[in-house]
């Protein structure tokens, strides 16, 4: 059985990292390249770099935060964020990026997927997948959770895998910030409908959640930010936890 990632998340407003409650009341939690280094140290396996209003303010993500970032790692480092074109996932990759996520962009323009794949290989394109609970179904937004697509989260998935997407970062809306633990039946839906790895985000907040998230959810990955950031779980200790249970980790 393949080992289970642990990503630690670096949501970006402005340069600094910041955290909040279902995508709203962000607050300030660091610098990114401080942290990035602690989670290098403390044997994170992956970081992903998300500059949170760069789709809504038409940018591309900071290029200055993403090379102080990846001067920091030696582990893979994903971007996302304002990527709306190759020429911004190419800017992005410059910059010391190992992979781009994409969200509202792909879900306007499907074809990018493919061209990204094309021109990078699947293994460096993310579907960012931003889901939310309307009226029983599982519902994708984009824009930071601030726009309804209408789409089943399930089937986009699906799509995007089948259009080169190499690996779905899939966010509960209703989870995030929350603590209250990862959506395991979203999580499983997505896993269980797509051979691409499914990395889990949303709702952090114990040692048992991750294992949830791993045997129930069926996610090959998961991430958090503040139960990271805020030094409340060591990344050794969580990974020892897990093993403990069987769920197969990296050293």
């Amino acid at each position: 059985m393949l080992s289970k990632r642990l990503i630690a998340c670096l949501d970006v407003r402005n340069g600094c990292v910041v955290k909040g409650v279902n995508f709203e009341e962000l607050r300030e939690a660091g610098d990114p390249a401080a942290l990035a280094a602690r989670y290098n140290r403390e044997g994170i396996d992956e970081v992903v770099v998300l500059d949170v209003t760069a789709t809504i303010e038409g940018r591309r993500a900071f290029e200055a935060t993403i090379r102080a970032v990846s001067e920091e790692l030696f582990i893979p480092l994903t971007v996302g964020g304002g990527i709306r074109t190759e020429a911004d996932a190419a800017a992005a990759l410059d910059a010391g990026a190992d992979k781009v996520g994409v969200n509202s962009a792909a879900l306007a323009d499907p074809p990018l997927l493919t061209r990204l794949a094309a021109r990078y290989g699947s293994q460096a394109v993310v579907v960012a997948v931003d889901a939310k609970r309307v009226a029983g179904r599982f519902q994708v937004f984009a824009r930071s959770g601030r726009a309804s697509t209408e789409r089943d989260a399930v089937e986009w998935a699906i799509e995007a895998e089948s259009r080169g997407a190499g690996e779905v970062l899939l966010t509960s809306i209703d989870r995030d910030g929350t603590r209250s633990g990862f959506d395991c039946e979203l999580t499983a839906a997505v896993s269980g409908a797509v051979s691409i790895p499914v990395i889990a985000s949303g709702g952090a907040g114990t040692f048992e959640h991750f294992t949830a998230v791993f045997t129930e959810g069926r996610a090959d990955a998961a991430l958090a930010a503040s139960v990271f950031h805020y030094s409340e779980h060591a990344v050794a200790d969580l990974k020892r936890h897990l093993s403990e249970r069987g769920v197969p980790v990296r050293c």
